[in-house]
């Protein structure tokens, strides 16, 4: 129209600019978009969590209370080998960060090295994660029990080494006076669980799968406290039992000679830790995440391959490795919050 004065875009520049905002490749883009969908998903997921925990309050079990375990050394480090796992991830994020600034570089060697080393930082958390689900499926050494007036507690305290079992009545596999000293705990666990132990007054008898009756020998618990997860006719959400009244009524409900007194572990059905939905929550959330990571692992490993036979330095660039390097800052951030959620909060 006349009195206007057309504005001449620049060929080189169509969209008036100077770096066009839209020079992003097709495949880092559409990585971005993954990420903001998969993002999503885990936020539904940690504000489900969030809700269902807000109405379950007392009863919700503490992080530093279930996880309180290290491999070969047993109980009595709260968090600490998740707090290992963590740190190991987060390490695997910075050495990621190196491998693709190795790219930039051009520096084939760099690449190689700093990506092995995530996808040995990646494994060590899959495996750890592996370990922490069978650890939380089996349960401590307690279990929670179901107390006389219908409530459930959870179990505190130093529970007595269990050193042998004496076989005083004979069954299919076992003979008379005969000594048992494998699989102990796990065996005794078992019996608990199903109602099959009894107390004579002098020590524990519980019968075994093969109908043999064997005469425990163990050390005594000590330091018990119980503590109310489910509400009951006496005892309430958050009430805590110590002393010998605490063995008294521990020890009334596992030698009741009632199957399901006594839960171990955790699973789709019954958790020992607290509300059923917790157990849920652990399983999906963190099996999600595992997925996620394990996924992000084998990537890498596909990508070290090609590093390795030279296709993308023979390309010019290294933007496979960059790509693979967002998804997993991605599994790495996501991992900072579900650790909050679920282990500090």
């Amino acid at each position: 129209m006349a009195g206007h004065a057309s504005n001449e875009l620049s060929t080189e520049f169509p969209w008036g600019g100077k770096v066009s905002p839209f020079s992003t490749s097709y495949g880092k883009l559409m990585m971005w978009f993954f990420l903001v969908s998969d993002a999503l998903t885990f936020g539904g997921l940690l504000i489900a969590y969030g809700f269902t925990r807000h109405s379950a309050q007392d009863a919700w079990p503490i992080g530093e209370e279930t996880f309180n375990s290290m491999p070969f050394l047993g109980h009595g480090y709260p968090l600490l080998y998740v707090a290992l796992m963590t740190f190991i991830l987060i390490v695997s994020s910075v050495t990621m960060v190196l491998s693709v600034e190795a790219g930039h570089r051009m520096d084939k060697k760099g690449v190689i090295k700093w990506l092995a080393l995530t996808i040995v930082g990646g494994f060590f958390f899959v495996g750890s994660q592996a370990w922490e689900w069978s650890h939380f499926i089996h349960g401590s050494e307690f279990g929670k029990v179901e107390l006389a007036d219908g409530s459930q507690a959870i179990v505190k305290g130093h529970f007595g080494e269990i050193e042998s079992f004496k076989v005083v009545t004979a069954g299919d596999h076992h003979k008379k006076g005969e000594e048992i000293e494998e699989d102990l705990l796990h065996t005794y666990q078992h019996a608990m669980a199903e109602g099959k132990i009894k107390h004579d007054g002098k020590s524990a008898l519980l019968t075994l799968h093969d109908g043999s009756i064997v005469s425990v020998k163990k050390a005594a618990d000590e330091h018990l406290e119980l503590v109310i997860k489910t509400n009951g006719e006496k005892y309430k959400i958050g009430n805590k039992i110590e002393g010998k009244e605490a063995l008294n009524i521990y020890g009334e409900a596992v030698y009741s000679g009632e199957k399901n007194r006594v839960i171990y572990g955790a699973n789709l059905e019954q958790n020992e830790y607290g509300p059923q939905q917790y157990g849920q929550f652990f399983f999906f959330i963190t099996g999600f995440h595992g997925f996620h990571v394990f996924s992000g692992v084998i990537i890498n490993i596909i990508i070290l391959m090609g590093v390795i036979k030279g296709t993308y330095h023979k390309r010019g660039h290294y933007e496979m490795v960059e790509k693979t390097g967002l998804y997993w800052h991605f599994v790495d951030l996501v991992w900072v919050f579900v650790f909050t959620f679920f282990y500090l909060v």
